[in-house]
């Protein structure tokens, strides 16, 4: 029996909706199955906003990424006509030494990439919704700003499905194997067959990938929207950049300008600092001591956000033990399957480039871009 498709892609957010695009616009037969409906907002992929920056303080080796995803990102909005990036400006404010300042000076100067560095007093004139300790500096990127989640996923999927890719939600995998010279997929529906198999599984890693010696872990994480105090004029993005705001105890959090009108005002949320989960066992209702937590925390930072509290949603980050990528062929099934996951919750700004490098990995097995860092194996022997 021949293979009815070239690629099968399993999970369509950000990664695998990206994937789907890249494959199908080379004229791969692909076929897409997802578990629940497009652009749902049961993973890791929705909240209407995720920062986007290139001054980046996890590691200069992701600089070149960022400057092809930004390019993706451009051509993503000219080819469907959505709104995907704002580019408002961006601050990472901390004490010098700090991981957000230190980490982001270094990738600026590494690449030579545009950037300020911005003293207390310098920071309070030109943002003065911000209140930094004197102690605290800043570095400015005006290249920095957001991207819309939702948006990048219902993109990518309406290109793919112009491109002839074949979609399924609601029909999620329950097992593959390697079959003749690809793999075989089944579903509650049907049985599929394809020459290559690409796996996103977003926060379901530890289920879908338990045989590629990462210990993923996933965790339960929370977005809050507050109406500022005074209006939300000072909060517009004309007015406001995103910042991601490191104190003296390693404690980030990271927060947008109002991009949405005032019924949702301004997000903000801890970068980590959340709870182990699974994808079947996540809380998500949000408790009045988290809120109540995280407005004190803003009101030391910029004073007059937390005037009142809209919203609050959840989300998963998929961790691996030391925060990058995997991002590879299979390990025990290189010629046939491929893997993106463990984003780590700094994943999203990457959705465009991943999905490109997705489609050279399962067509061509191997891509130009810089990926090494993102090799399983160097998790190998971590321990779980």
């Amino acid at each position: 029996m021949s293979p009815t498709h070239d690629v099968i892609v399993i999970g369509l957010g950000g990664m695998g909706s990206a994937a789907a695009h890249h494959l199908s616009a080379r004229g791969a037969r692909v076929l897409g199955l997802e578990k629940f409906g497009p652009v749902h907002n049961r993973g890791s992929s929705h909240g209407g906003s995720r920062i986007t920056r290139q001054s980046y303080f996890e590691d200069p080796a992701y600089v070149p990424l960022l400057l092809r995803s930004y390019e993706l990102y451009a051509r993503l909005e000219r080819d469907t006509g959505r709104e995907i990036a704002t580019l408002c400006g961006g601050v990472m404010v901390g004490r010098p030494e700090s991981r957000a300042v230190s980490g982001s000076l270094l990738s600026a100067r590494q690449w030579d990439l545009p950037h300020e560095m911005l003293d207390a007093p310098e920071i309070r004139r030109r943002f003065p919704t911000l209140n930094p300790r004197d102690d605290e500096v800043a570095l400015y990127e005006a290249r920095a700003g957001l991207v819309r989640p939702e948006n990048t996923v219902a993109a990518h999927l309406q290109l793919a499905t112009q491109q002839g890719a074949d979609l399924h939600f609601e029909e999620p995998m329950t097992r593959w194997e390697p079959y003749r010279d690809g793999v075989r997929v089944h579903t509650a529906e049907d049985t599929y067959t394809a020459r290559r198999l690409v796996i996103c599984p977003g926060a379901w890693a530890p289920q879908l990938l338990t045989d590629i010696g990462v210990p993923f872990t996933i965790e339960r994480q929370v977005m809050y929207w507050f109406r500022p105090a005074g209006g939300e004029r000072p909060f517009l993005p004309q007015h406001h950049p995103i910042y991601i705001w490191e104190d003296a105890d390693d404690v980030q959090v990271y927060g947008f300008p109002a991009i949405d009108g005032p019924d949702l005002g301004a997000k903000v949320a801890f970068f980590r600092k959340g709870t182990p989960c699974t994808p079947e066992t996540i809380e998500r209702t949000v408790h009045e001591h988290e809120v109540a937590a995280m407005a004190e925390h803003m009101s030391r930072h910029i004073p007059s956000l937390p005037g009142q509290f809209l919203k609050a949603a959840t989300c998963m980050y998929s961790n691996t033990p030391d925060e990058h990528f995997v991002i590879a062929r299979h390990p025990a099934h290189p010629g046939s399957v491929t893997v993106a996951a463990g984003f780590s919750g700094h994943g999203f700004k990457f959705v465009p480039v991943v999905g490109e490098i997705v489609a050279d990995l399962a067509l061509d097995g191997a891509t130009e871009h810089p990926i090494e860092l993102f090799d399983p194996g160097r998790l190998a022997a971590a321990p779980a």
